[in-house]
């Protein structure tokens, strides 16, 4: 990368560590953002080379472009954006953060994508090899750019790294030693517009792999099986909670155990898993198999799974107030994640639901309400169309409100002691709120204010 013209496309989180692995190897980098608002000033002081650093806002013209070696773009930019047809018809390579940084790795990765389950997959793997190793690093979608960190690992470095469908489109060589593939549901048909393109570009992640390497499926998924079967290229091994796989990780008479060259290997208890729900029993059986295919020994598996705890934002108990419980599912962006969480509730239950709008399908989600949900408390852009939704499939306990808060205090005001109040919305929180953490935070909050008494 010495001495190359590189522009990094989008100013923040990704783009920024990109921009830094980039000049900390000497290339010349133009960071490149839509947005005239930002400062210019400001940005250029980040970065410690900025000899060879230059800041440009607006327009992308010709004139920038010319010379240009290669154009890194961050996952929240569509390919087909304006300027991205006008880098592809001049020919420039186009690489997503995620490529940059394998190109810069000298570590083993162990790449985890799939529609629900990410975070707390990839979490809980890294949990496994911070328990096995000080030499290990959890990045990704996750939230710390894996750019950040590339160009100081090691061969020695475990790498747990939870990858989106946005970060697949844009690949090249980019080959973990362990893939996995959680489960396949619409999402994001608003940046991919079908199903098949979704799904398509959540299978890149096993492009680049050989017989050398792993990929780990979760049998039970039928749209994932289905889609994997035409994968030859890869060692294929499955996990499952239904039937006993040739290879991979299985449950038996309340245990989970690995497969392998016929033989089985016991790993540990299911009761002494933390985590609520069937979802989180696929998680763990995930991480499992990540885990012991990454070389990790059953033992450090099993004290790590039997210490974790889950993650923020999802299904979290946050608090009981007056006999209610109030549980924080605000990482259940899509009705998958939603029917998850739904399911995993033990009493009647006040539900919070919607947000900004992915063009996603509620039917599914709404079937799951009948001796569950007690009432949907509705916010957000997609209030409307849920409420629609609802009432097809004779569901009309609904109420619509402005605000998270009003949700809250709404539920804090109706529900009686043994109810669940769960925030797990099936949508994007972008209409109101920065991110979905950023809503989950509030939502704390707003409990913990509550009286009790």
């Amino acid at each position: 990368m010495k001495g190359k013209k590189i522009i990094v496309a989008g100013a923040g989180k990704s783009g920024i560590a990109a921009t830094g692995l980039l000049l900390r190897n000497g290339a010349k980098v133009i960071l490149y953002d839509g947005n005239t608002e930002i400062n210019a000033d400001e940005l250029k002081k980040t970065f410690e080379y900025n000899e060879n650093f230059d800041v440009v806002l607006g327009e992308l013209t010709d004139e920038v472009l010319d010379g240009t070696d290669l154009f890194v773009i961050s996952p929240g930019i569509s390919l087909e954006s304006p300027f991205v047809e006008k880098v592809k018809a001049k020919g420039i390579e186009i690489w997503g953060e995620i490529e940059l940084a394998y190109y810069f790795n000298n570590g083993k990765i162990a790449a985890i994508t799939g529609t629900n389950g990410k975070t707390t997959t990839t979490t809980l793997v890294g949990e496994i090899f911070k328990n096995y190793t000080e030499d290990y690093l959890v990045v990704g979608n996750i939230g710390l750019p894996f750019t950040q960190f590339a160009d100081s690992t090691n061969i020695n470095t475990l790498v747990a790294a939870e990858i989106s469908s946005f970060q697949l489109e844009t690949i090249v060589d980019f080959c973990p030693n362990v893939s996995a593939i959680l489960n396949l549901t619409p999402d994001h048909l608003n940046r991919h517009h079908t199903f098949d393109n979704y799904a398509d570009a959540k299978l890149r992640i096993a492009e680049n792999q050989t017989e050398n390497d792993y990929m780990i499926i979760n049998y039970d998924d039928e749209e994932t099986r289905k889609r994997t079967e035409k994968i030859t290229n890869v060692h294929k091994v499955y996990f499952s909670h239904k039937i006993v796989p040739d290879e991979g990780a299985y449950t038996r008479d309340g245990k989970i155990y690995i497969r392998e060259n016929d033989e089985d290997e016991y790993v540990l208890d299911i009761d002494g898993i933390n985590i609520l729900g069937e979802h989180n029993l696929e998680n763990v059986l995930a991480a499992v198999a990540i885990a012991y295919y990454m070389k990790i020994p059953t033992e450090i598996i099993r004290e790590t799974v039997y210490a974790f705890k889950g993650v923020e934002h999802r299904i979290e108990f946050v608090r009981e107030v007056k006999g209610i419980k109030y549980y924080n599912d605000s990482k259940g962006t899509n009705p998958d994640a939603a029917i998850k969480a739904v399911k995993a509730m033990d009493s009647m239950t006040f539900l919070i639901g919607g947000g900004y709008d992915k063009e996603s399908d509620y039917d599914e989600w709404v079937e799951t309400f009948p001796g569950v949900v007690k009432k949907i408390v509705l916010m957000g852009a997609t209030a409307d169309k849920i409420e629609r939704c609802c009432k097809s499939h004779g569901f009309n306990e609904i109420v619509k409100v402005e605000s998270l808060k009003d949700a809250v205090e709404y539920c804090y005001e109706h529900a009686k002691p043994g109810d669940n109040v769960l925030l797990s919305p099936a949508c994007a929180s972008w209409d109101m709120f920065k991110s979905y953490e950023e809503r989950g935070t509030l939502f704390k909050v707003y409990v913990n204010g509550l009286e009790d008494n």
